[in-house]
């Protein structure tokens, strides 16, 4: 006797429900993980930028992960944009004033561009993954759609 899956909306017992966050709780997600980091990083390490970079990957990759499947596309997007959100605390003052600070932002931002760039390719390498996989997915589902639809005596092309 088969047994038939359950409904979508039922939880199966044993297994745990993944995030699913759209385009913008992924980026809020994300530019809040990184702001709060970017603090925790200014108290702990007095504002590392190479921890803030290491930090950065982790949090590229579970943002790419729980992000719904309709919305993958803007993980990559967002991932970037959250990098320069938590810059501020990880940032020097410059010791001139908003221009200074301004002036420190962006060189901090030059000089961090290889996590940057890291975080946001780990983001399209597990987006592209996910993508991969659920359009297999869907063409097996049709491929079996239609092997049922055939009536008996007829061949399937």
């Amino acid at each position: 006797m088969a047994r038939r899956p359950a409904p979508e909306g039922v939880r199966q017992p044993g297994r745990t429900s993944r995030p699913r966050l759209t385009g913008l709780g992924g980026g809020l997600f994300c530019g809040a993980s990184m702001f709060a980091l970017a603090c925790l990083d200014h108290l702990l390490f007095g504002g590392s930028a190479t921890v803030y970079g290491v930090l950065f990957l982790p949090v590229c990759v579970l943002t790419a992960l729980w992000v719904r499947p309709g919305d993958l596309v803007t993980a990559p997007v967002v991932v970037p944009i959250a990098f320069a959100c938590g810059l501020p605390p990880v940032t020097d003052d410059g010791g001139g004033g908003f221009a200074g600070f301004l002036m420190a932002l962006v060189t901090t931002l030059a000089l961090q561009a290889g996590w940057l760039y890291g975080g946001t390719l780990a983001a399209v390498l597990v987006v592209t993954v996910r993508r991969v996989r659920l359009v297999a997915r869907r063409r097996a589902a049709q491929g079996r759609d239609r092997a049922r639809s055939v009536p008996p005596g007829r061949q399937p092309r």
